[in-house]
C-alpha cells in the first residue's frame, strides 16, 4: 500500500506490544513505522537502459517472508546508529520494534492487487488477495490517528484499537471481494460467456466499487461492479487478447523488444491487450482509474525498425485526474446516469 499506511500499520503493531519492560510506545512506533516502509526502498532499484527492471524488482526479495528477519536486523542496526544510541534505546529492542515493523509491510502489501514474492526465493510466484485498493482512507486514517493517540499517550491500546480496525476493515474488503466476484460470474452467465478466467479488484480509494475483468474465448471483458449495498453493474467493454503473431507481424522473435514483451506478459500474468488508440502499445488490462473502463494505467511501447538490442518504452497514463475522480465518485455514490 502507500507508504503512510505502511508506516502507520508499521508503527501499530510494536506499540500495541509495547511496555515499560520492552520499551517506551512512542519510540516502538517511531521505529516500527520507519522499518514498516523499508521494504519499499526496492523502488530504487532500477535501470536507465532496461524499462522494466523497476516492474520486477518491486515486491521482490525484500517483500518475501522469508526476507523479514533481515529486514528487520538491517533497519534496527542502521536506526540503533542513527538515533538509539540519541534515544537511549538498547539494540534488542530496537531489534524488536523494527522487526514486528517490517513484518507488516509484505502481508499489507499482499492485501493489495499488485502480487507480491510472498515466498523468495522458494517462488517467484506473486500472491495478492485483492481485498484494498492501494490507498483508501477509511483504512488508513484511524489507523494513523490511533497511532499518534499512542504515542501521546505512552499507551498501547489505541495501537491495538488500530490493529482491530485494520483487521475488520480487512475483512470488509474480503466480504466484498466474495461479493463482486459473484456479480461479475452472473453478469457473465447472463451473456452466455464460458469464463476462463476472472479477476476482480476494488477500484481507487474504496472497496464499494470494483474493476472485473474476465476472459472469454479470446476476449476481455472489463465492466466496474458496485458490491454489497445497493448492488449495481457499470457494464464497460471489451478487447482483444494480444496475439503478438498477429498484433505484432514484423518483431523478430530474437530481438530484445520481443523478450521483453515476455516480461511484460509475465508480469502481467498475461492480461495484455493491443491498444485500442496507439497500434504499437501493449496494455495491462487489469489496471485503470475507472473500473469500466479500457484505459490501463500503464504499458509499453514497441518500435517498428528498431535494432535487435532496442527496449521497449514504459508508459503510464494518469488521464484527466478531475474528470476520473468525479465519475468515480458517481459510482460509489451509485448516482451514474445510465
Amino acid at each position: 500500500m502507500d507508504p503512510i499506511t505502511q508506516g502507520a500499520l508499521g508503527a501499530a503493531l510494536p506499540q500495541a506490544t509495547a511496555t515499560p519492560r520492552k520499551g517506551p510506545v512512542a519510540l516502538a512506533g517511531l521505529f516500527g513505522a520507519l522499518a514498516g516502509m523499508a521494504a519499499d526502498l526496492d523502488v530504487f532499484i532500477r535501470s536507465a537502459q532496461d524499462p522494466l527492471l523497476f516492474l520486477e524488482y518491486h515486491r521482490h526479495f525484500t517483500h518475501s517472508l522469508l526476507f523479514i528477519p533481515l529486514g528487520g536486523l538491517v533497519c534496527a542496526a542502521v536506526l540503533h546508529l542513527l538515533l538509539g544510541r540519541w534515544l537511549r534505546l538498547g539494540f534488542a529492542r530496537a531489534l524488536l520494534f523494527c522487526t514486528l515493523g517490517y513484518g507488516t509491510h509484505a502481508l499489507l502489501d499482499f492485501m493489495t492487487s499488485y502480487g507480491t514474492m510472498l515466498f523468495w526465493p522458494l517462488s517467484d510466484a506473486r500472491y495478492a488477495a485483492s481485498i484494498i485498493s492501494v490507498i483508501d482512507p477509511l483504512m488508513t486514517l484511524p489507523v494513523v490517528l490511533l497511532v499518534i493517540l499512542a504515542a501521546i499517550r505512552r499507551s498501547p491500546r489505541p495501537a491495538r484499537l488500530a490493529l482491530v480496525w485494520a483487521g475488520l476493515y480487512l475483512t470488509f474488503g474480503a466480504v466484498q471481494h466474495g461479493a463482486a466476484a459473484r456479480m461479475a460470474e452472473d453478469l457473465a452467465a447472463a451473456r452466455g460467456h464460458a469464463v476462463e478466467r476472472l479477476t476482480v479488484k476494488p477500484s481507487f480509494g474504496n472497496i464499494l466499487v470494483w474493476r472485473s475483468v474476465y476472459e472469454a474465448g479470446d476476449r476481455f471483458y472489463v465492466d466496474g461492479l458496485r458490491a454489497g449495498i445497493a448492488p449495481r453493474f457499470f457494464p464497460g467493454t471489451s478487447i482483444a487478447r494480444l496475439d503478438p503473431a498477429r498484433d505484432f507481424p514484423w518483431l523478430d522473435p530474437a530481438s530484445r523488444q520481443f523478450r521483453d514483451l515476455a516480461r511484460f506478459d509475465a508480469f502481467s500474468q498475461g492480461y495484455l491487450a493491443r491498444s485500442p488508440d496507439a497500434p504499437d502499445t501493449v496494455i495491462d488490462i487489469r489496471y485503470a482509474f475507472l473500473p469500466d473502463s479500457i484505459g490501463a494505467l500503464w504499458s509499453i511501447a514497441l518500435t517498428p525498425g528498431a535494432g535487435p538490442e532496442s527496449h521497449v518504452r514504459y508508459q503510464t497514463n494518469r488521464g484527466d485526474a478531475r474528470a476520473n475522480l468525479a465519475a468515480l465518485w458517481r459510482m460509489i455514490t451509485a448516482a451514474r446516469e445510465e
